[in-house]
């Protein structure tokens, strides 16, 4: 078991810091299919450096490293329950290395384990097989494209599509709403499992395993592929594209199952993944418990360290830029509009879920008038002389703090907020009436902002946890983009109106 332990520590450092052979070649493609110039195209320059940052400091690719699932085939008569104990103690060895964020939460009180071990966490999913070796597959899906995951139950009324009925043309609309509804608070471009069939439980179950399959393999049936193909084509048509930015693509993969139902339900479920496509697995000895294959390691390799970015990037200088440095004042502010490049200096605070609920009822540690907040959860770890130190510290997704925003950036003069994927009406009159701006950061590039990140100045509120505590960090360069600004105007309103017009010409039937 000593050995298993090693082995699945190491499959846990390279799933979180080194993303797989087919997720690096489709995100080429979209870098080629993307116009030079545009803000999808910088954000997929940001996309790759951050890719080629997390090979270099063997650091997680994204911040949020999910909730750990191992789906494991185990020959007749493999000690599971041994197998379990020697992969908590990888996670929590791998959570103290940094390599994981602690994500496990008690759910009734809040309290963060620390360790990633908890009721629930990690999940594993054992299947006894009559092959003489173990298949270890791991995937860590983040909490913004967690959130996106919908299910449907037909037949339904769909925004943008009409009737869904109960047939494959039905459950084309539903997965072709699946993507306009995901926008790009899941960190798009994407990729899609799709569940048909089966309970809401096992609905959601067969989508997730639709993650694990390569995105280069060809479905079997046929019906299935036709329906994988055409997604692929049409979802990209959508024009939601990267970190909803608008642009060329929205959808890097489109995978889909099927399982037998009842005759009264009829689920179609979807589980929606983030471009830090998370997903690696091994064949392991288990006589020695040793690691003697790697899965997902057909064709050819990326090397974006080679790339020319030249071309991607040539006319994003056309675009305004701005720098920006806390304490910000209003008239600065309102000079912003949508669009504008912001680069940072200075100090920011992070403030996630718990912290927005504290500061609605309660007094903020620090003066934040005329400062930024970042909703962010970095990975942090403390150094040898006892000095904080960021691992890992991309955006999370914001809509979740649209209850409290407005009206804690109007109660605490906080003039920035720095996120992913756009908050809604609310958050948007409330930056008009006070003088605020939402700054929208590539989700995902966990490498690229720590490097921003030149100190960590603070800490407080840390009874909630590493991910929910406000830390105070000086940055340098923290770019970002304009995407709400206090002129009433918002991109993420006006990519999913027009996703929404553009969703509506799929409306007529294309499977008989």
């Amino acid at each position: 078991m000593e050995k298993f332990q090693e082995s699945m520590y190491k499959l846990i450092v390279e799933t979180s810091t080194k993303l797989p052979k087919d997720v690096r070649r489709a995100i080429l493609q979209a870098k080629l299919n993307e116009s030079a110039g545009t803000r999808a195209a910088m954000s997929l320059a940001t996309i790759t450096d951050n890719i080629i940052m997390a090979d270099t400091n063997v650091s997680p690719i994204c911040q949020d490293t999910g909730l750990p699932t191992f789906v494991i085939k185990v020959p007749v008569g493999a000690n599971q329950i041994n197998m379990k104990k020697a992969i908590k103690a990888a996670i929590v060895e791998a959570t103290k290395d940094g390599k994981l964020r602690p994500n496990s939460v008690d759910s009734l009180t809040g309290e963060n384990s620390g360790d990633n071990l908890g009721e629930g966490t990690p999940v594993f999913k054992f299947e006894q097989w009559e092959k003489d070796y173990i298949d270890v597959r791991l995937i860590l899906k983040g909490g913004g494209c967690e959130n996106k995951n919908i299910q449907y139950s037909l037949p339904c009324e769909l925004e943008g599509l009409g009737r869904a009925g109960r047939d494959l043309d039905g459950i084309r609309k539903c997965v072709m709403h699946s993507v306009y509804q995901a926008q790009g608070q899941g960190c798009s471009a994407g990729v899609i499992g799709v569940g048909i069939g089966g309970d809401r439980t096992s609905g959601y179950e067969l989508a997730k395993m639709q993650l694990f399959r390569s995105l280069d393999d060809e479905n079997p049936n046929e019906e299935l592929r036709q329906l994988e193909e055409y997604v692929m084509e049409n979802a990209n048509k959508l024009g939601i594209g990267t970190m909803g930015f608008g642009g060329e693509t929205t959808l890097l993969g489109c995978k889909v199952g099927v399982a037998n139902r009842i005759p009264a339900s009829f689920f179609v479920s979807v589980a929606y993944n983030c471009w830090a496509y998370r997903r690696l697995g091994v064949k392991v000895n288990p006589e020695s418990g040793a690691i003697h294959e790697w899965l997902y390691q057909e064709g050819d390799d990326i090397d974006f360290s080679q790339l020319d970015e030249t071309a991607a990037t040539s006319e994003v200088s056309k675009t305004r830029e701005v720098v920006l440095e806390a304490p910000i004042t209003e008239e600065k502010i309102r000079e912003l509009r949508v669009g504008d490049v912001v680069h940072i200096n200075g100090i920011m605070y992070t403030g996630r879920d718990a912290i927005h609920k504290y500061l609605s009822t309660n007094d903020a540690p620090v003066d934040l008038n005329g400062q930024i907040i970042y909703h962010c959860g970095p990975v942090m770890l403390k150094d040898e002389d006892g000095n904080w130190e960021v691992k890992a510290a991309g955006p999370t997704t914001s809509i979740r703090e649209e209850p409290y925003q407005g009206d804690i950036m109007k109660k605490f003069g906080i003039r920035a907020v720095i996120g992913k994927g756009g908050m809604g009406a609310k958050t948007l009159a409330a930056l008009k009436e006070h003088g605020g701006v939402y700054l929208n950061a590539i989700g995902g590039a966990a490498q690229y902002y720590a490097d921003c990140i030149k100190g960590v100045e603070g800490v407080d509120l840390m009874q909630f946890g590493i991910p929910e505590a406000m830390w105070h960090l000086r940055v340098e360069g923290f770019t970002a983009v304009v995407t709400m600004d206090a002129h009433g105007n918002s991109l993420h309103e006006d990519v999913e109106k027009s996703s929404l017009e553009k969703l509506a010409q799929f409306k007529d039937p294309v499977f008989k």
